[in-house]
């Protein structure tokens, strides 16, 4: 309009009542810029694009809607400053993405490797934001960013909860729920999971309502049934036993909850949340889930940490009682049954001390749970299992962070992964400190550690392949094509060649090569597997995949930027190490789904 000042007739916009103003200035087709461009051109206009008005908070809420959560609407916030800080942080988070292909694509990230972002001067949501709005860049472009942004938030959200979990270990035992305890577990193992205490606790209360509902049918003067049930505990065992009926009624009956014995081993039986949503799991997660509903209807039970079978006990006799027969037990996996000690011993098949029917504290009922993890960790040899592994020895050690056995199994374990050299000498130095009788172990680990720091240091730059080379005149397929195994029939996308077969005699017998027809004098493949595996496979046993499609690989965006629909294209490093690879593959990837559509 012309409205500041000029002599026409028309309504400019410093013109129009401040409510049709707000909302103009509020539409979604307006940027930043141009909000600041607005609020340059008269006083009106700065007053109506203040720094803590509506505006600027629309402008904010309209670009980055999930980080609402943060404020509360009594807080009085300069929604420009924020926008700034957030806008800050995303180019931040952008350069240091950015950095991680270079600085790591040859080796696993260094513990250090993380330092940049530990002194970041921004609000940590501001970063975690801008790496999830990398992480649902939508198409099949940005691999390497979001593989780097998904290693970056996993790190950050264990840091975090590491951090609160400590924060509940220090609290009084009374303040430490159980179910909270089991909720940081599952965060800490599942950091790119939406988890939270709050989003569980409301589906346990669903449940405790509907526990109150049947129990309203047979006593509708419970007490537990009153608007503060559970503050207070439920003295008589009758009424008691009400509330654990009603309890079994609806856990094991309306909604089928039951021990997961088909799949006992399965790592998602010990979390919470896949608990709830599968209705399924081991004694331990079951009785977590258990004794929180049962003392929220105001039923104190306590976990029992029997060998081989989590139990709870509930008390028949004296509160406080030292005696284990004036304790009912309960067994979560097994429909809520009650048993007698004998009972007790029939379930695991031999006889057990009384200490075994003692109550145990939540810490201790996290070890346990932790434990449980830890074995599993130990049962494959998989990335997955790895990462278990690596993850539940973090948190065994933030519980007990002097134990030697354990520092010592994470010093083998990073040693054997062949990553973090510099952390694992500090926890063999640690391991010496506590336990000088661990000598022999440590001398022999710092010696082969220190080996590979040396070895690391000699290593030149990125070993270039010409396909050009003479030596190199054999190799057929090229980097960043979608393949099939002829014997074994799975997809895999080709990310690296040898001339020949590169491995050690040991591994060349192990796989019977020299059964093939050529033998290990042919090219080698390093390739993803869509299992999620990595293999190296013979040129004579690949052939092109008449169906390219997506590898769904964990580590595909490590040597991959995009992927086109019928091949993928190698990122900026990995093009250094193969770069006559490229337009080979254009070239291949015509050439053979063109005249296939011919």
């Amino acid at each position: 309009g012309s409205g500041s000042g000029g002599s026409g007739t028309g309504t400019g916009l410093t013109d129009l009542p401040g409510e049709l103003l707000e909302l103009i200035l509020c539409c979604d087709v307006l940027g930043a810029a141009d909000i600041g461009r607005v609020s340059c051109t008269c006083r009106r206009l700065r007053e109506a694009c203040q720094p803590r008005g509506k505006v600027w908070r629309e402008r904010f809420r309209l670009r980055w809607p999930s980080l609402l959560k943060y404020y509360s609407h009594s807080d009085s916030v300069s929604w420009l400053e924020e926008y700034k800080a957030r806008h800050n942080a995303g180019l931040e988070a952008q350069r240091i993405v950015a950095s991680f292909s270079k600085r790591f694509f040859s080796e696993h990230v260094p513990c250090d490797g993380f330092s940049d972002i530990e002194t970041l001067g921004c609000p940590s949501h501001f970063f975690e934001d801008e790496l999830m709005c990398i992480l649902n860049m939508e198409g099949r472009k940005g691999l390497t960013w979001k593989y780097y942004a998904k290693k970056i938030l996993y790190f950050l959200r264990q840091q975090n909860i590491l951090k609160n979990l400590k924060e509940y270990l220090q609290r009084p035992t009374e303040r430490q729920s159980f179910l909270e305890g089991a909720v940081l577990i599952d965060q800490y193992c599942n950091p790119l999971s939406d988890i939270c205490l709050k989003s569980v606790q409301a589906q346990v209360d669903d449940i405790t309502d509907k526990v109150r509902k049947v129990l309203r049918t047979k006593n509708p003067r419970h007490p537990s049934l009153a608007s503060k049930a559970g503050e207070v505990l439920i003295p008589e065992v009758e009424l008691q036993r009400q509330v654990l009926d009603a309890m079994n009624c609806v856990l094991y009956e309306q909604l089928k909850y039951k021990g997961n014995e088909l799949d006992y081993y399965n790592s998602l039986n010990s979390y919470i949340h896949q608990v709830l949503i599968r209705r399924t799991g081991i004694p331990i997660s079951l009785s977590v889930l258990y004794l929180t509903i049962a003392r929220q209807l105001g039923v104190k039970l306590e976990p029992v940490n029997f060998p081989s079978h989590f139990l709870l006990r509930w008390c028949q006799g004296k509160e406080g009682s030292t005696d284990i027969f004036d304790y009912t037990y309960i067994d979560a996996f097994g429909k809520g049954k009650q048993l007698t000690v004998k009972e007790c011993e029939y379930l695991i098949g031999h006889h057990v001390t009384e200490e075994f029917y003692g109550v145990v504290t939540s810490k201790e009922v996290l070890q346990r749970m932790v434990g449980n993890l830890l074995n599993l960790g130990k049962r494959e040899s998989t990335d997955q299992s790895y990462q278990l592994l690596r993850d539940s020895l973090d948190l065994y050690l933030a519980m007990y962070p002097d134990n030697v056995q354990h520092l010592m199994l994470q010093a083998r374990l990073y040693f054997h992964l062949g990553i973090w050299p510099e952390k694992v000498l500090d926890i063999l130095q640690h391991i010496q400190a506590l336990d000088p009788s661990q000598h022999g172990a440590v001398g022999y680990l710092v010696q082969h550690t220190l080996e590979h720091i040396e070895r690391r240091k000699e290593e030149l730059g990125p070993e270039v392949k010409h396909r050009s080379d003479e030596k190199h005149k054999e190799v057929c397929f090229s980097i960043g094509l979608i393949m099939k195994h002829k014997r074994y029939g799975y997809n895999c996308v080709i990310y690296g060649w040898d001339p020949a077969c590169m491995m050690g005699h040991e591994w060349i017998r192990n796989m019977n090569v020299h059964s093939l027809p050529h033998g290990p004098h042919q090219p080698f493949y390093n390739v993803l597997v869509e299992d999620g595996s990595c293999r190296y496979a013979a040129q004579e046993n690949l052939e092109y995949n008449s169906e390219p499609r997506e590898i769904p690989h964990p580590d595909i965006g490590r040597y991959f930027s995009e992927f086109t629909g019928l091949h993928y294209l190698a990122n900026t490093e990995l093009e250094i190490r193969y770069p006559e690879d490229l337009e080979l593959t254009r070239t291949t990837v015509q050439k053979i789904y063109s005249s296939g559509k011919e």
